[in-house]
């Protein structure tokens, strides 16, 4: 899309899948003692001392692919999310899942993109870990890549409703999704129905 060629598109665009997926993180993070979850390659012993923030910028600093990517990237997490759901986003494994989805993006989006071992040094980990990532990654998505054009605009244009709705004022009269102030702590995420182009709202990675 023409818009993510706007170079101050992108910086927001990142800025927000970051926070998006800190908020999941965290609350994920609170209901790990409520629910069973497995242990992936994706789980890291510790919390990685770098932010998702940063580790996302430093991604899209260094991994030279195109806008697009990052939305694909999106789409990845979120169906990597409702079909692995003992294997919830959280502080252990979100840094991971967020450099496999990008590569694997890239290498299905791009005409020319790195290899495994770029992207290893990109992430922190060796390419060796990033070959079995990769791997487990793909698995998890059942190999389900492709991303219809109708499918990458509704992610799209969904991401860019909640974006304009951080805003400031004015506010825009059209958006019909809120931030409301006494929102649940559960973290709400819109799930997609690629084929009949309906989406609703369902809880990623509970």
């Amino acid at each position: 899309m023409a818009e993510l060629e706007n170079p101050n598109m992108m910086p927001n665009l990142i800025t927000f899948l970051s926070s998006l997926l800190e908020e999941v993180a965290e609350s994920n993070d609170l209901n790990c003692g409520f629910k069973a979850q497995k242990i992936s390659v994706f789980h890291g012993l510790t919390r990685p001392t770098i932010s998702i923030q940063s580790y996302l910028d430093r991604i899209y600093k260094y991994a030279n692919c195109s806008p697009s990517c990052f939305i694909v990237a999106y789409v990845y997490l979120d169906r990597f999310a409702q079909r692995q759901p003992s294997l919830p986003i959280n502080s252990f494994n979100v840094h991971r899942l967020l450099i496999s989805s990008v590569m694997v993006a890239a290498k299905f989006m791009d005409d020319m993109y790195y290899n495994n071992a770029y992207y290893a040094k990109v992430g922190g980990i060796s390419t060796t870990e990033m070959n079995f990532l990769e791997v487990d990654f793909l698995f998890g998505l059942g190999f389900h890549l492709n991303v219809t054009p109708n499918t990458f605009h509704t992610y799209y244009t969904y991401l860019q409703r909640k974006m304009m709705m951080l805003q400031p004022p004015p506010i825009i009269a059209e958006s019909s999704l809120s931030f409301g102030k006494g929102r649940s702590l559960k973290v709400v995420h819109l799930c997609f129905n690629e084929e009949e182009s309906s989406h609703q709202k369902q809880q990623l990675a509970v």
